[in-house]
C-alpha cells in the first residue's frame, strides 16, 4: 500500500497557488499556478499522485484536510456525471477540467481517502502542507515550484489536466442544501460552521463568509474578514446549536438568532446572512455571553 498526504496552497484565493503530494523525503512533487485557488491545489495534488502512480498496482491511502476533494471525488462526481457535469442546482460544476481528469484518473484504481485536521501536527499532512506552501510562494516571487523528485518509475504518459476555470471561492455545500428552504438553508450552514470538517478547511470557511464579514465577538474584539480565516481552526470542545428565531428582514437577508452551547458556559449569538450570487453567506455576527 502507497501512502501519502496531498495539500493545496493559495495567497489570496485565487492567487498564487501551490499544490503538493508527500510519501517521505525521497518521495514527492510539487507544483502550482501564478493564478489560481487553494480547492485546485488541493484537487491537483490528488490527481498528479494518481498520475505518477498509476503505472503500480498497489493500493493508495490518501490523506486529505479538505473535505471538497473527498466529498467531491467519492460522493459528488458520480451525480454530476449523471447531469452532464452539473451540480443539484443546476450550475456547472466548479474546476470542471481538474474534476473530469480526476474521474478519468480514478478508474480500475484502489484508493482510500482519510481525512485529517490540517495544520494538526499529522506528520505527513504537514510536510504536504509545507512545500504547497512553498509552491505558492515561489509563484508569488516570480518563480516556478520545485517539483520534487516524484514517483520512481512514473509514466509521462498521464499529462496533468489544463486548468482553465479560476473560481474565486468553492461552491462547496450547493448540492448539500438544495433541497432544503431558504431558512433551513441558513440553519444547515451555521451549523457547518461548528464542524471541525468545515473549521480546519480554509476554503470551506472562506465559501461561507461573506468579502465584508465581519464579527463583534463576545470579548468586544472586532474581526475582520481575513484575520478570522488566518486564526480559525477545530473547537476546542463541541458547542451545539440551539436555534431561537429566523426572521426574513429583506428578500435576499435572514437574521439567524441562536443559542450556542459548551462546556464553558451558554451565549447567545447573532447571524445575518444575506444571499449573493445565488448563495447564502454570513454577512455579520455577534456573540454575547448569557446572563
Amino acid at each position: 500500500m502507497i501512502i501519502a498526504a496531498a495539500d493545496g496552497s493559495a495567497l489570496g484565493n485565487p492567487g498564487p497557488a501551490g499544490w503538493a503530494w508527500y510519501v517521505d523525503d525521497t518521495c514527492w512533487a510539487s507544483g502550482g499556478w501564478p493564478h489560481g485557488t487553494n480547492n485546485m491545489g488541493e484537487l491537483m495534488a490528488v490527481l498528479d499522485l494518481l498520475q505518477q502512480t498509476a503505472h503500480l498496482d498497489d493500493e493508495l491511502h490518501v490523506f486529505c484536510d479538505s473535505t471538497y476533494v473527498i466529498n467531491a471525488i467519492t460522493k459528488w462526481m458520480a451525480g454530476w456525471k449523471r447531469k452532464g457535469w452539473k451540480t443539484g442546482s443546476g450550475q456547472p460544476v466548479k474546476n470542471i477540467e481538474l474534476m473530469k481528469a480526476l474521474d478519468e484518473a480514478m478508474r480500475g484504481r484502489r484508493v482510500k481517502f482519510e481525512w485529517v485536521k490540517g495544520h494538526a501536527g499529522h506528520e505527513l499532512n504537514e510536510a504536504a502542507d509545507q512545500r504547497a506552501n512553498a509552491a505558492a510562494a515561489a509563484y508569488q516571487r516570480g518563480g516556478v515550484a520545485d517539483p520534487g523528485p516524484g514517483f520512481a518509475g512514473s509514466s509521462t504518459a498521464h499529462p496533468a489536466a489544463t486548468v482553465g476555470q479560476v473560481d474565486e471561492e468553492p461552491d462547496l455545500f450547493s448540492d448539500l442544501v438544495a433541497e432544503l428552504s431558504d431558512e433551513e438553508q441558513v440553519i444547515a450552514l451555521e451549523r457547518s460552521l461548528l464542524t471541525d470538517e468545515v473549521r480546519s478547511d480554509r476554503a470551506a470557511v472562506a465559501a461561507l463568509l461573506h468579502p465584508q464579514w465581519q464579527e463583534i465577538g463576545a470579548s468586544g474584539v472586532l474581526w475582520e474578514r481575513e484575520t478570522m480565516l488566518d486564526r480559525i481552526g477545530p473547537l476546542s470542545s463541541p458547542v451545539t446549536l440551539d436555534v431561537m428565531t429566523v426572521s426574513r428582514v429583506a428578500p435576499d437577508l435572514i437574521l439567524l438568532v441562536w443559542r450556542a452551547s459548551a462546556d464553558d458556559g451558554s451565549r447567545l449569538r447573532s447571524s445575518l446572512w444575506q444571499r449573493a450570487g445565488g448563495r447564502w453567506q454570513q454577512r455579520f455576527h455577534q456573540g454575547t455571553a448569557e446572563a
